[in-house]
C-alpha cells in the first residue's frame, strides 16, 4: 500500500498558519521557534499551551526528514543526504562561497557567505544524459515542507545564525518547474520576514527549460532570479544531453526568457556545462553569443564533474579559458564556476547512488 505523504508544519506561510491556529498570534510564536531557533520538537516551544502542542503534534508533523549522510570537502562545501518519511532520499549541498576573515584583534572583517543548493523532487523526469539523478528515474515531487526543511536542517547543522543571510538555488535533484506549485509556495515560505527571511532576490531557480512554465513564472513576477541550464547551442546536441529539448527546444526557451521580468540590477544566468570535445570549442562560443543577443545575460561555465560509469569527460582548463575570453571580448559577461567538492560526492545524485549501493 502506497503511503500518503502528510502535510507538515513547514508547509505554510505565516498567514496560512494564522488561519489554522487560534488565537492567530500563536502562529508567529511557532514560526519563531521553527525558523529562528531551529527546534526539533513541539515540547521545546515553551510558550505554547499543552492543548496546542498536542494539536500540533497530531496534525502538523515537525520531524519529516533526517540527515543520514554528510560529506565535507576540503573547500568547506558539505553534501547532505536526507531520508524522507517514506524512505526515499534526496540531496542538498552547502557551498561556502567566502570564508570568514578576522583581524589580529579577533574582529570579523568579512563574514562567511553561503549558498545552498536544494532538491525539489525525488528523482527527475528530465533525463539529462550527464546527470546521475536521471539514473533512478522519477519517483515523486517533494512537498513544500520537504523543500523548506532542507534549509532549516542545513542552517541548524552548521549553527548558522537566524539573522545570517544565505542564497538558495533550486538546482539539486529534480526539475523545480516540474513541481511548479510546491516550488512557488516554498519561495513564499522562505521569504517570510518572521521566518527564514531569505529575500526573493537571493533565491534562484535553475531550470532545464520548461518554456511554458518559465512564461507562467514570469507572469507571477515573484522577484526571484532565473538560471537556464542551456549546455548546448544547437538542438541536436541539446537533445542528446537533455532529451526534454525535443518538447522544449532552444528557440522556445529563448523566447520565454525574453519575456521574463528581470531586476534592473540582475541578469538571467545561463548555465553552460562544458564537456570535453562536445561543446568546448570556439565555434560553440560564437553560436552562444549569437543565441543570447538581446538578452541581459550572464554565462556561467561549469566543469563537467565525472562520476563512475559516465562517458563524458572533464574539459581542459585552457579550453575553458579560451571559451570565456572569447565571450568577454565580445561584451558578454562570463564566469567560470570553480568546481567545489571534487574530493567528495560532488555530482548531483552521487551521494544518493553511493548510499543505495552500500559504498557510502
Amino acid at each position: 500500500m502506497k503511503r500518503k505523504i502528510l502535510n507538515s508544519i513547514y508547509d505554510y506561510t505565516l498567514d496560512e498558519l494564522k488561519e489554522k491556529l487560534k488565537p492567530s498570534f500563536r502562529a508567529k510564536q511557532v514560526y519563531n521557534w521553527l525558523y529562528k531557533k531551529y527546534v526539533t520538537s513541539y515540547e521545546q516551544m515553551k510558550n505554547l499551551p499543552k492543548e496546542l502542542i498536542d494539536d500540533l503534534k497530531e496534525n502538523y508533523p515537525i520531524n519529516i526528514m533526517e540527515i543520514v549522510k554528510r560529506e565535507k570537502s576540503l573547500d568547506g562545501s558539505i553534501k547532505y543526504l536526507f531520508k524522507l518519511r517514506d524512505g526515499h532520499t534526496v540531496e542538498a549541498v552547502l557551498l561556502l562561497m567566502k570564508k570568514k576573515i578576522t583581524n589580529d584583534k579577533g574582529e570579523v572583517e568579512q563574514s562567511e557567505k553561503f549558498t545552498v543548493c536544494i532538491s525539489t523532487q525525488v528523482g527527475c523526469k528530465v533525463g539529462c544524459s550527464f546527470c546521475l539523478t536521471a539514473k533512478g528515474g522519477f519517483v515523486r515531487n517533494l512537498t513544500v515542507g520537504e523543500i523548506v526543511n532542507q534549509i532549516v536542517q542545513v542552517k541548524r547543522d552548521n549553527q548558522i545564525a537566524q539573522n545570517k543571510s544565505l542564497n538558495i538555488v533550486f538546482m539539486g535533484m529534480g526539475e523545480p518547474l516540474d513541481n511548479y506549485d510546491n516550488f512557488v509556495h516554498s519561495v513564499k515560505v522562505f521569504s517570510e520576514l518572521e521566518g527564514l527571511a531569505i529575500s526573493r532576490r537571493r533565491q534562484t531557480v535553475s531550470t532545464s527549460g520548461l518554456s511554458t512554465k518559465i512564461e507562467k513564472l514570469g507572469n507571477e513576477d515573484l522577484g526571484i532570479q532565473l538560471a537556464i541550464s542551456l549546455h548546448a547551442v544547437d538542438d541536436e546536441l541539446r537533445s542528446e544531453l537533455i532529451p526534454m529539448n525535443k518538447a522544449y527546444n532552444i528557440k522556445s526557451i529563448i523566447d520565454a526568457v525574453k519575456k521574463f521580468p528581470v531586476d534592473t540590477r540582475k541578469k538571467v544566468m545561463f548555465e553552460y556545462l562544458v564537456i570535453k570535445n562536445k561543446n568546448d570549442d570556439i565555434e560553440s562560443a560564437k553560436k552562444l553569443l549569437k543565441l543570447l543577443d538581446g538578452i541581459k545575460a550572464k554565462v556561467n561555465l561549469i566543469y563537467f564533474n565525472p562520476y563512475p560509469g559516465t562517458s563524458y569527460q572533464r574539459p581542459q582548463r585552457d579550453d575553458m579559458l579560451k571559451f570565456q575570453e572569447y565571450l568577454i571580448s565580445k561584451g558578454l559577461l562570463c564566469t567560470i564556476r570553480e568546481s567545489k567538492g571534487l574530493d567528495i560526492s560532488a555530482a548531483c545524485g552521487q551521494l544518493k547512488e553511493k548510499e543505495a549501493n552500500g559504498s557510502a
